[in-house]
């Protein structure tokens, strides 16, 4: 069967005025990732991205350090929630939890799991969001389709993001909103899963593997935002 590696995209600015875009840290463990494929022998015969910035940064630090690979195909299916408005629904009805400008990154994490929960449960209000959960999840259910339906030559590499890929699980494994929440908060910048698939079939090998940043200089660069 065909192997897909599902890539979290790489470290991106959080707490800047633009999230979306890498930062230097994570241009460098796209990087080292590329070279690990290499190292590898891993020879994609397609690589797929979100739209977004963060996604095709990403894929051209893993490209930069492959010997040889296709240009990427952009698909928006791949992309992430919309965090910012789910986060701001979820405040407009729970205005006494808006954090301070200082919040640290945990209690950011903290608020997002709420807004996500409340989501899931269809507490937002629809006009506040911009699409429900379910929506979400047949957006990324589409996604894992197009990967089935490639007939492809070699592996296939396919860079997204950690919502949409706990989300992608959750389709793969059955899973319910709470582990979909809880996977999302896991999943580290440039990891990847290792599947297998088919037309008929997608299966999990591995998940959320970092073995490009798993020697004891690189673990400071292990990150989650």
């Amino acid at each position: 069967m065909p192997e897909l590696f599902l890539v979290r995209h790489g470290q991106a600015s959080f707490g800047a005025k633009n999230y979306d875009k890498l930062s230097p840290l994570g241009h460098q463990q796209s990087l080292w990732l590329g070279q690990y494929f290499t190292e590898r022998q891993c020879h994609f015969s397609q690589v797929f991205t979100g739209t977004l910035v963060r996604h095709q940064e990403t894929a051209a630090g893993i490209l930069q350090g492959l010997d040889e690979a296709p240009e990427p195909k952009i698909d928006a299916r791949f992309n992430e929630f919309d965090f910012a408005t789910i986060g701001q629904a979820y405040l407009n009805l729970y205005p006494t939890e808006t954090l301070a400008a200082s919040a640290s990154p945990s209690e950011f994490y903290r608020l997002l799991k709420k807004a996500m929960l409340a989501w899931s449960q269809n507490q937002l209000n629809p006009d506040d969001v911009s699409e429900s959960w379910q929506d979400f999840k047949t957006r990324t259910s589409g996604a894992i389709e197009c990967i089935k339906s490639q007939q492809a030559e070699g592996p296939v590499l396919a860079v997204s993001s950690g919502g949409a890929i706990a989300m992608m699980m959750s389709v793969i494994l059955g899973l319910d909103a709470v582990q979909v929440i809880e996977l999302n908060m896991q999943i580290r910048n440039t990891s990847f899963s290792h599947l297998y698939f088919n037309q008929h079939n997608i299966r999990l090998s591995s998940f959320n593997n970092v073995p490009h940043l798993d020697t004891l200089e690189r673990l400071p660069s292990i990150t989650f935002s």
